[in-house]
């Protein structure tokens, strides 16, 4: 955690000398990944709308959720479509907001990239696990360079530690960066 997350989690760290770098960096459209607390940064710095705060539930959260892909962008193109991964979180505070203002452009302009919902892929709160708005479990800039999501796609990669939804992740992402990525091998 970053600053020990004093405050509220991201709102030192954007402070932090390298946000500089990494905002000038993604201005000039280079891409930015924010995993979790890595999210929670991106959104404290302004990088992408909306925060993230305490779980609906007041307590930490360390279980494998299920989310649906949405709305590929050229650059985070992390699937060809609607898809259905097994992920973890591990957070306390992930429960992603924003005004309802930037809420209808975050949907008008298709920025949701990830969204909490049931093994089969429909949207149900029942597994919407920290309470986020709309089932939100990450987000992209309009320009689609910069992306963040709560899940933790590089501890779901190895069949012998359990599902590898985060295996696919990085897959379309080392795709669309036009990189080759060796395939997952189990013991």
């Amino acid at each position: 955690f970053s600053y020990g997350d004093y405050l509220r989690a991201g709102a030192i760290a954007r402070f932090a000398p390298v946000m500089d770098a990494v905002s000038a960096f993604a201005r000039a459209g280079g891409p930015v990944l924010g995993i979790c607390n890595g999210f929670q940064i991106l959104c404290e710095a302004g990088l992408l709308p909306g925060a993230l705060i305490r779980n609906r539930s007041l307590t930490f959260l360390c279980r494998w959720i299920h989310v649906r892909t949405e709305n590929p962008s050229p650059l985070f193109a992390i699937s060809s479509g609607l898809e259905v991964l097994q992920l973890p979180i591990k957070h306390g505070e992930g429960q992603f907001v924003a005004s309802p203002d930037d809420l209808d452009r975050i949907e008008g302009e298709g920025l949701v990239t990830l969204r909490y919902c049931a093994p089969d892929g429909t949207l149900d709160d029942r597994y919407n696990p920290n309470g986020s708005l709309l089932g939100i479990a990450g987000i992209r800039s309009p320009e689609g360079n910069v992306m963040g999501m709560m899940p933790h796609p590089e501890h779901a990669v190895d069949p012998d530690l359990g599902p590898t939804g985060g295996h696919q992740i990085f897959q379309w992402l080392f795709s669309s960066a036009g990189v080759a990525m060796p395939a997952a091998t189990g013991a």
